[in-house]
């Protein structure tokens, strides 16, 4: 009788811990960009908390990339919304045929004095393979979404709504000024947009399958 009693009581307690455990995990928030940061230039971390209640538009850049004419078009962006809420990132990454070689100080004079961009560019990051930068494993973990999967190619461009989430994806070909593009950072910028589902397997500019997004 006793044994019994006692094998209840564990029974009750494993069961109390298991509903608490699982109360906890479903009270837990999902995360943001705001779980995130990059480095700048100077070295120093930069939290995407600074970005709180902004539309961001995240790009990986690359200096010899056929796509480097791109850096215009983000700028004319930048330019065209950033009183509505609008904050265009550069993310150098030399993971795609090596086309961001050179030093972090050489990138800097790159970006910062002779493009003369106006938005924020970070240091060098890896944004895919085992270096990946935690950001970009959060931009592109969601495998149920039309922004989840590896990134293929330099100038690949991730749209964040202003509560921290990932709501869009744009591949390397399709051009910043394109008007899907404007379409739906005019719509993130308003809170009208609703996120795509997935679509059906296209091959990428690497020549690689790849999600059409």
């Amino acid at each position: 009788m006793e044994l019994c009693r006692f094998f209840r009581q564990m029974l009750f307690c494993l069961i109390a811990a298991s509903s608490f455990l699982n109360s906890f995990a479903a009270d837990k928030p999902a995360k943001t960009i705001y779980d995130y940061s990059l480095v700048g230039f100077d070295g120093k971390e930069v939290s995407f908390s600074a970005y709180k209640g902004r539309v961001l538009l995240i790009v990986n850049l690359a200096s010899q990339s056929i796509f480097h004419e791109q850096n215009a078009m983000l700028d004319e962006l930048q330019k065209t919304y950033k009183d509505q809420g609008l904050v265009v990132v550069g993310v150098p990454s030399n993971d795609f045929g090596a086309q961001e070689p050179g030093t972090d100080a050489e990138l800097q004079k790159l970006y910062d004095k002779d493009l003369h961009l106006g938005f924020p560019v970070f240091a060098r990051t890896s944004v895919r393979g085992k270096d990946q930068a935690p950001l970009y494993a959060f931009l592109t973990g969601d495998k149920k979404s039309s922004t989840g999967g590896d990134v293929h190619w330099s100038y690949t461009k991730f749209v964040i709504d202003r509560s921290g989430k990932v709501v869009a994806r744009f591949e390397p070909h399709i051009l910043p000024n394109a008007p899907e593009v404007r379409v739906t950072i005019e719509d993130v910028l308003a809170g009208k947009f609703k996120p795509a589902h997935k679509e059906e397997d296209t091959k990428d500019v690497s020549g690689e399958d790849n999600k059409a997004r």
